[in-house]
């Protein structure tokens, strides 16, 4: 627990803080980046209302003019309806048949660019590119003119996007009601580099004319002029100032997730911890390259973190109980006597539904390069296991029929890992090696035997 005493750009935010400040964590691999050649996304979907199971969209060929009804992922509302693909893929959670991945972060970013008539939410627009694209550059492109043309109904997003060649960031936000579609701009990471996002807009200032390495929306500079978020000349143009500038929230609860992935991989990274305490307007590098090689092992690890080993370390201190716990109940600000007070918000965390790691591999066939390692709940102790791109169905135990958050069973995945967390936590210290211990275990059996399986699977 800290206390706000002098942080230098915000003063207000500890109060209003939105909803995405809970949200979601995604670092982006590149090929030459990883120890195996594995282009890799990672994806915690947090929610407090989120049943975390495995999804599955089979592939299939339809009849000319044949539609599609969409409804909004987070929600269930009936959104509208569009024209179906003659063709799609078929999608393993987060990953089709031909290793395309794609994960998100909720910034927000701006009022009023919401389009209550859109029809594509956020969440519809992955699985629908999912199940429609070969590749990283045609998911950019299907999603960018499905909003184009059918409306964009969800605020600020961020999207990692990855084939097994290439890895894309694309940020896209909303024009308001009464204005159809959205202002966007992807960037490619250059291969032996790493990023990330986590709730904030990461791009920043953007080339102009290098297509091969950054696209954009015709009109997310002029749009920008045109609700006065910007002025200047185009080549100074900031996407993330523009359309999500910077608050305590963004920074503190948000970029430092990022930060701290970030500073394991690059030693060099702990100079911006005067950027996550608000002592500096200094960001981030929208990536870096990290000391050595990234190993889907490692990728792993990064996904649990609750800033151990810095001076957000979320099991030191009052809050963290005689028992080490670096957990924090709800909500991430409050006030006491008048003064305002706040706890970090970690890459680990309770209310995570599921999360992922996938894995693209050029070297390899699509059947087999493709894998979806998948964990339930709390990144810390959830056990990721391998789905591969091109299985026909759900394992039963993490198929989404069989229970739901208003139904425990134990059968579901889900709730057995639910189970084990929430056993672990007020007894945090004295449980937690035994958990890790049988997790490693697990997760290294799966590591020790992908070679001799997919060796097995390429000779069938």
């Amino acid at each position: 627990m800290t206390k706000n005493i002098s942080l230098v750009f915000i003063l207000t935010i500890l109060i209003l803080l939105n909803s995405t400040s809970n949200a979601c964590t995604n670092l982006i691999v590149t090929k030459g980046a990883s120890t195996d050649g594995s282009v890799m996304i990672t994806y915690s979907a947090d929610s407090y209302n989120m049943y975390g199971e495995l999804y599955h969209f089979k592939a299939a060929v339809y009849p000319k003019g044949t539609t599609l009804e969409v409804y909004e992922w987070d929600t269930g509302k009936f959104l509208g309806v569009i024209p179906q693909a003659e063709v799609t893929y078929n999608v393993v959670g987060n990953i089709n048949e031909h290793q395309v991945a794609i994960g998100e972060t909720t910034f927000g970013g701006r009022e009023g660019l919401t389009d209550s008539k859109g029809i594509i939410d956020y969440g519809s627009l992955m699985y629908i590119a999912l199940q429609r694209s070969k590749s990283a550059r045609e998911a950019i492109k299907i999603m960018t003119d499905l909003v184009s043309e059918f409306g964009y109904y969800s605020s600020g997003e961020s999207f990692s996007i990855a084939d097994k060649n290439e890895a894309w960031i694309l940020e896209m936000i909303g024009k308001g009601e009464g204005s159809t579609g959205a202002v966007w701009v992807a960037r490619k990471i250059p291969d032996g580099f790493v990023s990330g996002h986590a709730n904030q807009a990461r791009i920043t200032t953007f080339p102009l004319n290098d297509p091969d390495n950054c696209i954009y929306s015709d009109d997310v500079i002029s749009f920008a002029r045109e609700k006065e978020y910007f002025e200047g000349n185009d080549k100074d143009f900031d996407f993330a100032a523009a359309y999500n500038p910077l608050d305590f929230g963004g920074v503190r609860f948000c970029d430092a997730r990022v930060w701290s992935m970030f500073r394991r991989v690059n030693s060099s990274m702990d100079k911006y911890l005067g950027y996550i305490k608000g002592e500096s307007l200094e960001r981030m590098p929208l990536w870096i390259k990290p000391d050595s090689k990234i190993s889907v092992h490692d990728v792993m690890q990064l996904m649990r973190d609750h800033y151990e080993g810095t001076e957000l370390d979320m099991t030191k201190g009052v809050a963290a109980g005689p028992y080490n716990m670096p957990y924090r109940c709800s909500p991430l600000t409050f006030e006491v006597d008048g003064d305002k007070y706040f706890n970090e918000r970690p890459i680990s965390t309770y209310q995570t539904g599921f999360s992922f790691v996938s894995q693209s591999r050029s070297s390899l066939p699509d059947e087999i390069g493709g894998v979806l390692w998948f964990g339930v709940d709390d990144t810390y102790m959830t056990v990721y296991t391998p789905m591969y791109c091109s299985m026909k169905s759900i394992p039963y135990n993490y198929q989404e029929n069989i229970a739901s958050l208003g139904k425990f069973n134990w059968d579901a995945i889900f709730w057995v890992f639910n189970s084990v967390s929430n056993f672990v936590y007020p007894r945090y210290s004295l449980a937690i090696d035994d958990v890790v211990r049988k997790q490693s275990e697990l997760e290294g059996e799966f590591l020790s035997e992908q070679e001799t399986v997919e060796a097995t699977a390429l000779s069938l």
